[in-house]
């Protein structure tokens, strides 16, 4: 039997490279520098019970999926110590993952990935408001697709390359809809419940229920019980 760890993640501002600034700039204007930094700071935990959990496995001889990774090798490996400078926690998890004798492997079609990091950047570069309702529709347009695309795309490589005896441990936002689309002979460990993390994104973008929101970020930080 094949075993796949998931991790649906919720990305940092270190993870978002140079559309970081915008998006962090934009959202505390949006939600308020309050709300905004406590979200930070849930994101912020919610890696570390992640972390946790990995530095309670022995991990010799996993292989490591990534979102957004389009090398492997020396290139995959500069693209993640990168990534871990800039203060990705991410990347800093695969860092040590590696050390401890994982290995990383390439991930991700490079012109799907490539194609929807286009249409984001040309909203936060756009600088008429016309100009920046018209990319944003046309992102919303495509994104369906493109993560269709990229998700199937990112199940075939695991499908291709964890053999039979062998546990992967895939790192994907969580908006990403993956699980349908694996083998079934592959069994999913889910580390943190997707639904549950996306739950907790749009109770945080409604802006309205407190309590809510309070039980979901106890969820996202606690201490993850799978093993």
């Amino acid at each position: 039997m094949r075993k796949l760890i998931y991790v649906p993640i919720i990305h940092v501002s270190a993870d978002l490279g140079e559309v970081a600034l915008e998006i962090d700039k934009r959202a505390g204007s949006s939600f308020g520098s309050e709300d905004w930094k406590k979200h930070k700071d849930t994101v912020l935990r919610f890696w570390d019970s992640i972390a946790r959990y990995f530095d309670s496995l022995e991990v010799k001889g996993f292989k490591i999926f990534q979102d957004g990774m389009v090398a492997d090798g020396e290139m995959g490996m500069r693209i993640v110590t990168e990534g871990e400078k800039k203060g990705s926690i991410n990347y800093k998890i695969v860092s040590r993952l590696v050390q401890q004798g994982a290995q990383l492997l390439k991930t991700e079609n490079f012109s799907l990935v490539k194609k929807e990091y286009d249409y984001i950047i040309k909203i936060t570069k756009a600088k008429k408001m016309v100009k920046k309702i018209i990319a944003a529709l046309n992102y919303r347009f495509h994104k369906k697709k493109l993560l269709r695309e990229r998700d199937e795309s990112i199940a075939e490589t695991i499908d291709k390359t964890l053999d039979e005896g062998e546990t992967g441990i895939l790192f994907l936002g969580a908006h990403h809809e993956i699980v349908s689309k694996l083998p079934e002979n592959i069994d999913i460990i889910e580390v943190k419940k997707r639904d549950i993390i996306n739950k907790y994104q749009k109770v945080f973008l409604s802006k309205k229920d407190k309590e809510k929101l309070n039980k979901l970020d106890e969820y996202l930080t606690s201490p993850v019980e799978c093993k």
